[in-house]
């Protein structure tokens, strides 16, 4: 019989097991049966470190910023900033309605000019016209109506006629009549419109053309 034969049969089993490695259990529950808490694992301890490294950098970085804005110069406030703006503004503003008001005022004189030389040209055919009338050429018919159009056209732009019924009594005044006869009249006081030799115009107290008249002279 072999040596192996002659072992009991018990203790070759046992030295088999003594033989293996031990068995180890890993209890991988989240909750300790003892305490009752939550089971932080390595990692999780690990990253919890890590992020409250983190956050102390952070406010370390955010504290060295702190101190560095204290050193620096402080800048303009937002209000002083706004009434900068608000200066500008009303400045801008204001040359603009300087600007408006010199355009307005250029058109409106480009505009009077305009109608000025209109009317200014106008003047001869208006004396043709009236002494077409003082001929009895334009009591009536067609070029009548026509002059009468023309004349009320021509007082809407603000012409005014100084005729014979306008001046007749009226004191001489040499900024608007031109004496081209002085003689005594027995009715009409010296220094004063007898008689219109032609018509003279006035717009705006501006005047176009002087009216040529024969004023009244005193006793010689």
């Amino acid at each position: 019989m072999s040596a192996d034969q002659q072992r009991p049969h018990g203790s070759s089993d046992a030295e088999r097991g003594s033989e293996e490695e031990p068995i180890v259990f890993n209890d991988r529950r989240r909750i300790d049966p003892e305490t009752g808490e939550p089971r932080v694992s390595a990692e999780s301890a690990a990253e919890q470190a890590e992020d409250g490294d983190a956050l102390t950098q952070a406010e370390r970085i955010l504290d060295e910023a702190g101190a560095q804005a204290g050193t620096e110069a402080p800048q303009p406030a937002a209000s002083d900033r706004e009434a900068e703006l608000e200066t500008d503004l009303r400045r801008l503003q204001a040359e603009y309605v300087n600007y408006k008001r010199r355009v307005d005022r250029d058109r409106a004189l480009a505009q009077d000019l305009g109608v000025l030389k209109a009317v200014t040209a106008l003047l001869p055919v208006l004396d043709d016209l009236d002494a077409a009338r003082a001929a009895g050429d334009l009591t009536d018919g067609p070029f009548a109506a026509i002059a009468t159009k023309l004349d009320t056209a021509l007082a809407g732009l603000g012409l005014e006629r100084h005729d014979q019924e306008a001046l007749a009594g009226v004191e001489f005044d040499p900024s608007v009549h031109e004496a081209v006869m002085r003689q005594p009249h027995a009715e009409v006081p010296a220094d004063h419109v007898v008689q219109v030799f032609r018509n003279g115009y006035v717009r705006d107290g501006r005047v176009l053309r002087a009216a040529q008249v024969m004023v009244s002279a005193g006793d010689e």
